[in-house]
């Protein structure tokens, strides 16, 4: 039987203002990727997103990124390495304050936005800010698995170091013939068909592969699946990729450990 993680970001607000249906997103899938304040969230947005994910039964994830607030991540923020490291700590460490008073667990790490596509980047400043990301990982926790994009130089890295890894496809996005993801800058990036997004997935699934923006196929072997909650009509496309995965005979959970502390 093909098994595959289903995951969201969520708790992408702040204050007043809210990103998304966190209640309805966390219900369909098996990983929160919870924002820790750098790019979004705060303490309260960070406790309703733990609190809905400990109701769910759905494995709670750090969504570490840039300290890059009034851009949400996108930007890349030219950090030395110990700066970053301390940074994807301090975020860490934000989260599980969080959900250790709510008798939760942190059970994964996955960057975000920028941050997530910089590091996945063959390149100078890729690298250093992955070492940065994994040296983090490894004095907080070296057994704490760690999302990044399928085929990336980022996993390797992070194999290398010892650290868990997860490899990550996405539902809703364009993939270039290298198996990269299309710039957001680029029309198309962005699928929002929510039928032929399941189709996609439920092909990704069964013959590791998915197809490019120029029609050749991509081979993408993921172990877990990305719906963004903030894009529109992100319920539904998160309810019909399950869906379509269930139907399919995928048995849909998560690779991490429960939410609840042990």
């Amino acid at each position: 039987m093909h098994v595959v993680d289903l995951n969201a970001d969520v708790g992408e607000g702040f204050g007043r203002w809210e990103l998304g249906d966190d209640d309805a997103v966390i219900a369909t899938v098996t990983s929160a990727n919870v924002a820790c304040g750098f790019h979004a969230g705060d303490p309260s947005t960070m406790a309703r997103s733990v609190t809905t994910a400990l109701r769910h039964g759905v494995a709670i994830g750090a969504h570490v990124s840039y300290r890059d607030l009034a851009g949400f991540g996108r930007r890349y923020v030219d950090a030395d390495e110990a700066e970053l490291s301390g940074d994807v700590v301090y975020q860490l460490g934000a989260l599980a304050g969080i959900c250790r008073t709510l008798g939760a667990r942190i059970g994964y790490v996955k960057p975000h936005g920028a941050l997530y596509n910089t590091i996945a980047a063959d390149d100078d400043r890729g690298r250093r800010h992955a070492r940065a990301v994994l040296a983090a990982l490894g004095r907080y926790d070296p057994t704490l698995p760690v999302v990044g994009l399928a085929g990336s130089v980022f996993l390797d890295a992070a194999r290398e170091a010892g650290q868990p890894v997860v490899a990550e496809a996405f539902a809703d996005r364009a993939y270039t013939p290298a198996g990269a993801l299309v710039s957001r800058r680029e029309p198309g990036s962005v699928l929002h068909d929510a039928d032929e997004v399941a189709e996609r997935m439920v092909r990704l699934v069964r013959t590791g592969t998915v197809e490019a923006v120029d029609g050749s196929t991509v081979p993408v072997a993921a172990d877990s699946i990305c719906v963004h909650g903030d894009s529109p009509g992100a319920v539904a496309m998160a309810q019909a990729v399950r869906g379509a995965l269930t139907g399919a005979g995928v048995e849909v959970r998560s690779f991490a450990a429960g939410p609840q502390a042990g």
